[in-house]
């Protein structure tokens, strides 16, 4: 299904019988694997950190347009959303011109983005710039680092992909500090066209995205005959000229003359050649680029549309079921909590140490454990990932009943704990589907992660202008994780009426 010039991990070698065998890549699990983990962890700084640390500019923007709780949470939410609902798109771009160039383009839209949004007259001009512009940006860098790392490695996927994903913990707990300082010193204007000039390191993340699959070294034969070509005229014209003066010593004028046309011609038609050359050259390279994009397309379209489309998958889309409801219960505190610290009047101890901050150096230790855990032979992937889901949907019950900041810090400390299990779904996910459907089926799961994340600011905002409490909105978004994680249980169910069957089948056969 999703298949590009870039090779998920193995080499294809042509056997006597002319099929095509495999054999593991010897740079999968080696040095440049680091390499690639070291750039999605940059990658989930500049993003996820980013978009974890909005809640600042959500106070400035509160104060500086005087819209309501509700509008103003979705520009927040769309940047959030749209970096994860483009997701199967990108995954076009994936298809048709690899990981490292669909990175490196969005670096350069989400810089863009930021830059736009300092020159804001109001938040519906924030809607377009930073919520559109900037999460598209976002999108296009942020699945190629994924999909990068769970191509380069196998023994130690968990780990990781954990690893490269604390990015979103140390992400947040700098950006916070730094758009704080930024806004202090410079205003939230400056502050955002700064920002735009840190994420064009996207740029770079994006360059260290070497594809698996070595190029061909080998020349096209068409490129050969274009050399030789000329060459052949080049030795036509000297032989041409060493015959033209040997004969030149007895020769009369009108023989010169007749050799000096002889090399005029062979000249014309050696620049007739190159021409062609040049036209035919540009025509293979476009033909190659539209085989290129058609067979992207065509991957793409039927890994979503197709008779292999992943949502033949009952586990599969129960999953994808979870992720439509669980990424808002993770979303909203980071969002809401600067305000809801100003509302319990704690915001001299805040100023201190985050909240927020709680949560981004927890979710560190956090994703790195769960996916060192997940990575034991004894432990199942699934039951980490369901236990750590239970704590987190647990503590969003329980953070509306906290009014003190020990107690607020005691339970982001879990959330922020519990949300590690956000390192271990690029595993779940291939373990559903398998390593050579993850870019598509990763992009559909963060899509749905996308459309909660959108919807769900937003919504906690509007019951708290209807209600003057955040409390209901915990509430709600924590029934409807409840909701996700009931999903969650098809997959070991479904095992076990499998393996159920499979016992009574082969009693009776005995």
């Amino acid at each position: 299904m999703y298949a590009s010039h870039e090779d998920i991990g193995y080499d294809f070698e042509d056997d006597p019988k002319d099929k095509k065998t495999l054999k593991p890549n010897p740079n999968i699990d080696g040095r440049w694997a680091w390499m690639v983990v070291l750039s999605s962890f940059f990658v989930h700084i500049l993003i996820m950190g980013s978009q974890m640390a909005l809640g600042v500019l959500n106070v400035e923007w509160l104060e500086e347009f005087h819209q309501s709780r509700g509008l103003t949470a979705w520009v927040s939410s769309l940047s959030m959303g749209i970096t994860l609902i483009v997701g199967p798109f990108i995954g076009l771009f994936i298809n048709t011109c690899g990981c490292r160039q669909t990175a490196i383009i969005g670096g350069l839209v989400n810089s863009l983005g930021w830059v736009l949004s300092a020159y804001a007259a109001n938040v519906h001009y924030l809607f377009i710039t930073f919520g559109v512009t900037a999460g598209f940006g976002s999108g296009m860098a942020y699945l190629p680092a994924v999909v990068m790392v769970g191509r380069y490695f196998q023994k130690r996927r968990a780990l990781a992909q954990g690893l490269s994903t604390t990015g979103t913990g140390v992400g947040t707990f700098l950006m916070t500090v730094l758009l704080k300082y930024l806004c202090a010193e410079y205003g939230w204007r400056n502050a955002m066209f700064i920002q735009g000039a840190v994420s064009l390191n996207l740029c770079v993340c994006g360059a260290l995205m070497r594809p698996l699959a070595p190029e061909t070294e080998g020349k096209d034969p068409v490129e050969t005959d274009a050399h030789v070509l000329p060459a052949q005229a080049t030795e036509s014209v000297k032989s041409s000229g060493r015959l033209g003066r040997a004969e030149g010593k007895g020769a009369s004028p009108g023989h010169e003359e007749a050799l000096d046309d002889l090399v005029a011609q062979v000249c014309q038609e050696r620049a007739g050649a190159q021409k062609d050359m040049c036209a035919f050259g540009a025509l293979k390279t476009v033909s190659r680029l539209t085989v290129r994009v058609r067979k992207g397309f065509q991957d793409w379209y039927s890994g979503y549309f197709g008779a292999a489309s992943l949502f033949t998958n009952r586990m599969f889309v129960a999953f994808v079921f979870w992720a439509l409801f669980a990424y808002s219960s993770f979303v909203i505190p980071f969002i809401h909590l600067p305000e809801i610290v100003d509302l319990y009047n704690l915001s001299e101890q805040n100023d201190v140490f985050p909240l927020t901050s709680i949560i981004a150096i927890v979710h560190i230790f956090g994703k790195v454990i769960l996916g060192a855990v997940a990575d034991l032979p004894c432990i199942s992937v699934w039951n980490v990932f369901l236990v750590a889901n239970f704590t987190l949907v647990l503590s969003i019950f329980i953070l509306p009943l906290m009014h003190t900041y020990a107690g607020l810090a005691v339970i982001c400390a879990l959330i922020g704990f519990s949300s590690g299990y956000f390192s271990l779904m690029p595993v779940v996910t291939e373990d559903l589907v398998g390593i050579e459907h993850l870019a598509n089926a990763y992009g559909i799961i963060i899509c749905a992660n996308g459309v909660s994340a959108l919807l769900g600011p937003p919504f906690a905002g509007w019951i708290y202008d209807m209600t003057q409490k955040y409390d209901f909105s915990f509430y709600i978004c924590g029934l409807l994780y409840l909701v996700g994680l009931l999903f969650l249980f098809i997959q070991p169910c479904i095992q076990i009426i499998e393996q159920s069957r499979k016992k009574s089948t082969g009693g009776t056969h005995v």
